[in-house]
């Protein structure tokens, strides 16, 4: 009878965190027709400054726009991504540190010397969201 309840209970948080999923679709404009887009979402100003993201994608690079849509719980979010134009799976930069391959931030964010802020980038998820990012 225990092993119900708990199963019944499982079964109720996981329905309950699929039905807060909400669809998140970004649309990449790169310039370019090759290299992959990698990208990285994260829930927290924490996470976003230098922390794992919830979600780590590498998207092919296609004609026109390249569009990925992800579920995302109810929520904050922050996105960060790069061209990955060589598609050697890294953000290659000068010897100052610069990126010297296009990068975009959600929001299209601009940073300021460095990536764009928490607070620049950050959106809510409370329905279906697209965003159109411009690499630059």
């Amino acid at each position: 009878m225990k092993a119900f309840a708990l199963t019944a209970a499982l079964a109720v948080v996981a329905f309950a965190s699929a039905a807060t999923a909400e669809p998140v679709t970004f649309q990449f404009e790169t310039g370019q027709r090759t290299g992959v887009i990698m990208l990285a979402i994260y829930d927290s100003a924490q996470t976003y400054g230098g922390g794992r993201p919830v979600v780590a994608e590498a998207l092919p690079v296609t004609a026109g726009v390249s569009e990925i849509t992800l579920d995302l719980p109810v929520g904050d979010y922050g996105m960060k991504a790069f061209h990955d134009v060589d598609g050697d799976g890294r953000m290659n930069t000068n010897p100052f540190g610069m990126p010297t391959e296009p990068y975009a931030f959600s929001n299209n964010a601009v940073g300021n010397m460095g990536p764009a802020s928490w607070d620049r980038a950050r959106f809510s998820v409370s329905g279906a969201t697209t965003q159109t990012i411009t690499i630059r």
